[in-house]
């Protein structure tokens, strides 16, 4: 889950690209002689996109008649620089079957920021929401720079700022540009999803609109599982800059004894659970010493399933208070169990 949830995370293309285990090689139809850009370094400021050419030599040859049909993608992998963007993927080339080329547009966003390389390329169409059939054919081709200035930065602001479970909550989201700090003074079209959406780039068909102020704000429904949320901006054919993340969530830890009395020195397991089952993370077993001092002397892991166990050990005769703490760990903050009590004896 926690690999997943990383992925999702993460830029959409490259989620979208990564070889799968289904995925055992690139496509056999498909052979690249070679591959060039128009150009070896474009200047791109704010949302907007520069285009480049880029020209595939190759042969695709399934035997069908539709094979002249069937574009290819080229994928271009970050190599230096700061941008947001890891990797950028060319529109859906054209083939022109007399000259053996597909030849199209690569749109540069501002977020490219850095020096791109040629990688691959890979039969197309573009493929969300399903991932392509095959892995790219490996091609070590040409580098583009790209002169990033006014980037987009995206903001959020979620409230209740720790949002209690199956609660409805709100998100404002702001564009601005990075360099000024400033929005840009119009109404921007964005996507705000949820989840396999934030991955899922269906193109520039996007709903949600911005106020001239680079803000639109979102109602979102409580909800048991809280998904991860995100804006992306629109691109051709992938988002040019995006913000993803899990809103937080309490910490509700439960924690009791399997024994309220044990001989001094005997382990008694402590059971518990964290809602919402935060599969492992931390959680501490802490004793009070003096009146006001809690001290971890014992620690676990959260099972699948929520639960836990620790372990307390009555050090002396009388009554010991004990508590289970939960650090904060990914979208969960950190919170404690109420005080229970083993009677050393």
């Amino acid at each position: 889950m926690r690999r997943i949830l990383a992925a999702l995370l993460a830029a959409p293309l490259a989620l979208l690209i990564a070889p799968t285990a289904a995925q055992a090689a690139p496509d056999p139809d498909l052979s690249i002689e070679s591959v060039t850009l128009n150009k070896t370094g474009v200047a791109v400021s704010g949302l907007n996109t520069v285009p480049i050419t880029v020209t595939v030599k190759g042969k695709y040859d399934t035997g069908s008649s539709t094979d002249a049909k069937v574009p290819v993608n080229v994928i271009l992998e970050r190599t230096g620089g700061t941008g947001q963007l890891q990797q950028m993927l060319s529109t859906n080339l054209v083939r022109n079957e007399t000259a053996g080329t597909w030849s199209g547009p690569l749109n540069v966003p501002s977020t490219a920021n850095g020096t791109f390389k040629v990688t691959g390329v890979i039969t197309g169409p573009f493929f969300p929401p399903n991932p392509p059939m095959y892995d790219a054919t490996p091609y070590a081709g040409p580098s583009v720079t790209v002169t990033g200035t006014h980037q987009p930065k995206v903001t959020a602001v979620v409230t209740p700022k720790v949002v209690p479970f199956n609660q409805p909550y709100t998100i404002k989201w702001a564009v601005s540009d990075a360099q000024t700090g400033k929005p840009y003074g119009s109404r921007i079209r964005v996507e705000l999803g949820v989840d396999s959406s934030c991955v899922e780039y269906f193109g520039p068909g996007y709903t949600n609109l911005t106020d001239t102020n680079g803000v639109v704000t979102k109602a979102y429904p409580g909800q048991a599982h809280m998904p991860i949320t995100c804006l992306l901006l629109p691109g051709t054919p992938d988002a040019i800059g995006w913000l993803s993340f899990v809103p937080a969530r309490p910490a509700i830890v439960s924690a009791a004894p399997s024994k309220t009395s044990a001989p001094v020195g005997t382990i008694v397991p402590v059971n518990g659970s964290v809602r919402g089952g935060p599969f492992n993370c931390p959680v501490q077993l802490q004793r009070l010493y003096g009146a006001s001092q809690w001290r971890t002397v014992g620690s676990a892991a959260v099972r699948q399933s929520g639960r836990f166990t620790l372990n307390a050990q009555p050090a002396y005769k009388g009554l010991i208070p004990y508590r289970v703490s939960f650090p904060a760990c990914r979208n969960y903050v950190a919170g404690v169990s109420k005080a229970f009590y083993i009677r050393g004896t």
